[in-house]
């Protein structure tokens, strides 16, 4: 620890020698004098007293009408009193500077960081940088964050007149922070570019670094140390092109501030609580359960306080949360003496990568607080010894995590084959509430307009409900086990609804989106909506995706028609980017698109023609496409329908409900639920026809309340509290019950239907349910009473 005290003493005795670290020239009064100053191939802070129009966003050409104060530039807001009152750290300003520049001069550019939050910069009357959008109001103004270098046009004048506006409303500390440098343009681009590739080396190393731990994990006995280590090194990867100067936003530039910020903070935050933890796991012995949890706990906190909470909010305790990060540290220091000392494996290389990291973040909060310039060079060293350190303690544990490896992969199995379920359940569960109060709203009459905004939500909802089940079901869909419905469906209301839904989508490109569908396609076809708006929907989706200009037209084409079948041609063609005919065979595989470079371009998972090819091959139809690289492609399918025995309906109109009311009067029902919302939605549509419904919250109320004289029907939720669905049907059928019990469940049908006949259970409604389906189910029990 002496060691390491010297050598901090150094670093700081060693500053005032740092180039850029002395003062040069400062301004005055809102002028800055550099005409001694040399230029040539150098640069210089242009600090000082700068004019300062408080709550007022200036032009050039309005200055001369306003008064100015006269303030220290790059100051926070929150530290200038401004006729002796603090001013606060949200709102406007104006700041304006005249460089007397030097008669010999090489071409002059400007370097300047962000600001808190967005600022405009006029040199000579001409907006010459800009950050976000300054305005007066938060509604109007825009944040974004990143460092420009600009070259100043040359002129005659050896003035320049620089005015920068500057709003915030968004971050605890307002105003400029970082001085503005002027100087020989040539260094400025050539410092601009040696700071974007220090930045994305480091960020590489570190990256690679984390991917190689990362392999060394998947591919060994699944060490969680090593993982821990891995995961820090990628998540803290991004600070180097996601902080200070931005350079990753500098390639992004329509990234959304909000977003980004939070991806900054939420990088510190759980990089810590990383460390905390590979810490703990890389030597448990030596360190306190307790205390690490409570630095983890404090991190996890910080990190749900950043993802719920407004950025004004999150920002204003980044303080807070930097004393307990050196806290964190130094506690990380003294486990890795402990391990020293008791000679543990490795633990003298993790005591010494732990110093230069808690010199690094030494050196980077001092930067942050504006104590020292940028050290990027003393940065990028203790950078890579502290990964290459690391990796030396770590590189032991290969050996013993490749042992484990199986065991892992079957519990990351389990793990998923749980998730999944879970998943289902619960999102199925909120879908039931939103889809039937929904087909409420229908019934209701509403108003045209109401009825078609209802009818885009109810294809919506139901649209993702199909999704959902396809991502849930991807390895029944690659095994051929998934089921394929057969129910009355209108394929154009599908097909309308699909071009409405996406329409938004191709507004944004440009783009034409049309649907052309056979006036013979009239009647009610028998086959799986739900499948076929999956793929219809992929291929439209995918159509806008890869169009850059021009039109994507959907086509229902009839072929073959008879009383009992109609054949359909499902055509989705595009004018975008098209696919070479040696590629054209790789698209349906997962996760692939046509080449790499269009995969950055265009993003995406790859999954979408995989789903729907197999979807389609289950039904025993293939999909094709014919394509030409620059004028598009058409993927296009044919299938024959069954003619359903109903009435076509009209298209957007939820069923009628009509005849059903004297078949359900008076007639008495026990609804079994627990959840309030769905027991809302099935005794609203229950009661709308007529009948009786009585409701109990579970499976023992149930058997308390159930009255076999006046109850005909009873509806049973599978999982509820105090006694689930399966146990109150065994003991409704111990005791004698014979009425019909229907389960309700937001399960897949497969996953209960053994277990709910074996308890006595007569039927299942999924969840998410229809009124046809519910009423449907419960006519046909009530009928074969």
């Amino acid at each position: 620890m002496r060691k390491l005290f010297c050598l901090v003493a150094f670093f700081v005795c060693w500053l005032p020698a740092i180039p850029g670290f002395g003062q040069g020239p400062v301004a005055h009064q809102g002028v800055i004098d550099l005409r001694k100053a040399s230029l040539f191939n150098n640069y210089l802070k242009i600090s000082g007293e700068w004019a300062f129009y408080r709550n007022r966003l200036l032009t050039p050409d309005s200055l001369s009408a306003a008064t100015p104060d006269y303030v220290p530039f790059p100051v926070l807001w929150k530290d200038i009193r401004l006729h002796g009152k603090p001013i606060a750290s949200q709102g406007y300003a104006t700041y304006a500077l005249t460089v007397l520049l030097p008669a010999k001069r090489p071409r002059i550019g400007l370097e300047i960081h962000h600001v808190y939050s967005a600022y405009k910069l006029y040199v000579n009357g001409v907006v010459q940088a800009q950050n976000g959008q300054p305005e007066t109001t938060p509604g109007k103004a825009t944040p974004f964050w990143v460092t420009r270098t600009i070259a100043v046009p040359p002129g005659e004048s050896d003035t320049l007149v620089l005015v920068m506006q500057i709003a915030n409303f968004w971050h605890a500390r307002g105003g400029p922070f970082k001085d503005i440098l002027l100087g020989d343009k040539d260094e400025l681009f050539l410092k601009k570019n040696q700071d974007v590739a220090y930045d994305f080396m480091l960020a590489g190393c570190m990256l690679m670094g984390g991917l190689f731990f990362l392999g060394l994990y998947i591919f060994s006995r699944h060490d969680k140390t090593i993982l821990y280590f891995a995961l820090f090194c990628i998540l803290y990867s991004y600070r180097m092109v996601g902080t200070d100067n931005y350079a990753l936003h500098a390639l992004l530039s329509d990234t959304n501030w909000f977003i980004t910020i939070r991806v900054e903070y939420l990088s510190l935050s759980l990089s810590i609580a990383l460390f905390c933890v590979y810490t703990r796991n890389l030597y448990p012995e030596d360190s306190h359960p307790l205390a690490m949890r409570a630095m983890l706990l404090f991190c996890l906190l910080y990190s749900a306080v950043i993802l719920v909470t407004p950025t004004m909010v999150f920002t204003r305790f980044l303080i807070y949360f930097l004393m307990i990060m050196f806290v964190c540290i130094a506690y990380a220091m003294f486990v890795y003496l402990q391990a020293a000392r008791h000679r543990r494996s490795g633990s003298l290389f993790a005591l010494l990568s732990t110093a230069v990291m808690l010199f690094i973040f030494l050196i980077g909060n001092l930067n942050y607080f504006g104590i020292i310039p940028e050290l990027r060079g003393v940065q990028f060293v203790c950078y890579i010894s502290f990964f290459f350190l690391q990796s030396l303690a770590l590189s032991h544990r290969f050996a013993e995590t490749f042992r484990r490896a199986t065991f892992q992969a079957q519990q990351g199995l389990r793990a998923k084959s749980e998730f999944l379920s879970t998943m289902s359940h619960e999102i199925r569960t909120p879908l039931n509430a939103v889809i039937g109060m929904t087909h409420l709203l229908l019934r209701n009459k509403p108003r045209p307009d109401q009825e078609n905004d209802l009818g885009v939500l109810l294809f919506s909802a139901n649209n993702l409900l199909g999704i959902v089940n396809n991502i849930l079901d991807y390895n029944k869909i690659e095994e051929g086990k998934i089921s394929i419905e057969q129910i009355p469906f209108d394929l154009p209301v599908i097909a309308r609804n699909i071009v409405a839904g996406l329409q938004n989508t191709a507004d944004e490109k440009g783009i034409t989106l049309l649907l052309d569908v056979d006036s013979r396609l009239d009647r009610m076809l028998t086959g799986d909506p739900t499948r076929t708006s999956q793929v219809i929907n992929n291929l439209v989706h995918n159509a806008i995706k890869f169009t850059k200009e021009g039109s994507v037209r959907l086509c229902l084409t009839v072929g073959d028609s008879s009383v009992e079948a109609i054949t359909v041609t499902i055509r989705v063609e595009d004018t975008g980017i098209g696919i070479l005919p040696e590629k054209q065979h790789i698209i349906f595989d997962r996760f692939t698109q046509a080449d790499s470079s269009t995969s950055r371009s265009y993003g995406g998972t790859g999954l979408g023609l995989a789903i729907s090819k197999k979807i389609l091959e289950l039904q025993g139809v293939d999909l094709r496409v014919t394509s030409e690289p620059g004028k598009g492609s058409c993927f296009y399918y044919t299938q024959r329908f069954p003619v359903a025995a109903e009435a076509k309906k009209e298209a957007g109109k939820a069923p009628a409900a009509a005849g059903l009311e004297p078949l359900l009067r008076d007639v008495s029902l026990l609804l079994v639920e627990d959840n309030p919302l769905n027991v809302l939605v099935a005794q609203t549509m229950l009661e709308n026809n007529g009948a009786k419904v009585d409701v109990a919250t579970n499976g023992q109320e149930a058997l308390d309340r159930l009255d076999r004289s006046r109850h005909r029907l009873i509806l049973m939720d599978l999982h509820m509290p105090v006694m689930d669905g399966y146990e109150a049907t065994m003991l409704l059928r111990q005791r004698g019950e014979t009425l019909p019990i229907i389960a309700l469940t937001a399960s897949m049908p497969k996953e209960v239907e053994s277990d709910a006949f074996a308890a006595g259970l007569n039927g299942v409604i999924v969840k998410p349910f229809s009124p046809e389906e519910l009423y449907r189910v419960v006519l046909q029990h009530l009928q074969a009473q």
